[in-house]
């Protein structure tokens, strides 16, 4: 049974080519803008010539260099230029990293309560408000540009925690393919791995007989297979850059997990990799995902043999349909340069002890059902170094 569900979600897209142009119709006249951006690649593909040309009667102050894992350190001085500066909007222009710490950059800067990392990304404070904040984006891959969420790292402690506010919802996010033109392949891969999980984590649970969900999951997963090889070819292909942004961004706008039960345990795994071995998001998921299916592949099984059949056609026996969707996750990360194996990045007996300590000290438990424990994590990891 589908559960109860309330659906909102505000944020105005503004898709296509030559859109970055309507940025002054979409930000109130006069304001004074932050523009945020991340290691330069903006510079050099001309979105930000775009970008200036397009807010030329407005005042603006920049900060760049956030990171790809954007750093509570590095966003606490944009916080304090904002502040300096009196600054009444945001617009980050890059990937969602950029756009993640935008959102953290929006709750903080009329925050007056100090700690701003236990406050706002520990979430131990209701706050309530935020600088208003748009976005172009540059790099589809975390759904950022249409969700209220976002997840930060602290580098002093070597810790990653998502965060996120009915306030932190951009007002509009601009989505033209052709800034993605000149990603190197690698970003491209990432950003494909990073939406294909996304689906995946609230689709791959249990069944609940919600037939519009389901589909619409399977023909997100359906599209990012299709386009992976022509992206990946191609980076100039119009069509498959607009079908692979699309998809990304409906991949976390809320809508696919609406109603049914979802696991995040995934990600949680993959934060730690990513804060203690500088693993790139996506590429912590490759290696988490496969084995977390393997290790759950009774409880998941009805999703698992749904996923074979819709997503993939595979036919045969449940247990080989169970193998098989595993397998294909696998083939589908590999295809496009993404490895699954954590020992890859040097992952050990250490990490995984660490991480358990971790989610022990924590107390959380994950997973649809609540039982992906610190053990659970210990056997996940374990396969995916074996």
């Amino acid at each position: 049974m589908i559960s109860n569900f309330s659906y909102y979600n505000p944020v105005k897209i503004i898709f296509g080519k030559d859109t970055i142009a309507l940025l002054s119709k979409n930000i109130p006249s006069g304001s004074k803008i932050l523009l945020t951006y991340g290691g330069g690649s903006i510079f050099k593909n001309g979105v930000y010539e775009q970008v200036k040309a397009a807010l030329a009667e407005y005042e603006i102050v920049e900060f760049g260099g956030i990171e790809p894992n954007p750093t509570f350190e590095t966003l606490m001085k944009a916080v304090e230029l904002g502040r300096k500066e009196n600054v009444d909007f945001i617009l980050s222009v890059g990937g969602g990293s950029v756009l993640d710490g935008t959102k953290f950059i929006s709750a903080a800067i009329p925050f007056e309560g100090g700690n701003e990392w236990d406050n706002i990304v520990l979430r131990k404070t209701k706050y309530d408000k935020a600088t208003p904040f748009g976005a172009v984006l540059t790099l589809p891959a975390t759904g950022s540009e249409m969700n209220s969420g976002a997840v930060i790292s602290k580098a002093s402690t070597k810790e990653k925690y998502g965060m996120g506010s009915p306030l932190l919802f951009p007002k509009f996010s601009v989505l033209d393919p052709e800034t993605t033109f000149s990603l190197p392949k690698n970003q491209i891969a990432n950003g494909l791995a990073d939406a294909f999980t996304h689906v995946m984590e609230q689709y791959l649970t249990y069944p609940v007989n919600a037939m519009i969900q389901d589909e619409f999951a399977e023909g997100v997963i359906r599209t990012l297979i299709t386009v992976a090889p022509k992206v990946m070819k191609d980076s100039t292909d119009y069509d498959a850059m607009s079908n692979f942004m699309w998809a990304a961004t409906v991949a976390l706008n809320g809508l696919l997990s609406t109603g049914v039960p979802t696991d995040w345990a995934t990600h949680q795994i993959g934060h730690e990799l990513t804060a203690l071995h500088g693993v790139d998001h996506a590429r912590s998921l490759a290696v988490v995902l496969p084995y977390l299916m393997k290790y759950k592949k009774e409880d998941k099984k009805g999703k698992m043999i749904q996923y074979a059949q819709k997503v993939w056609n595979e036919t045969g026996t449940d247990e080989e349909l169970i193998a098989k969707a595993i397998q294909r996750t696998i083939e589908f990360y590999e295809s496009i340069g993404i490895p699954t194996k954590a020992s890859v990045y040097g992952v050990g007996e250490e990490t995984i002890q660490e991480i358990k300590k971790r989610f022990t000290e924590r107390g959380v438990i994950y997973g649809e059902r609540k039982d992906i424990t610190p053990d659970a994590v210990e056997a996940i990891l374990r396969m995916s170094i074996a």
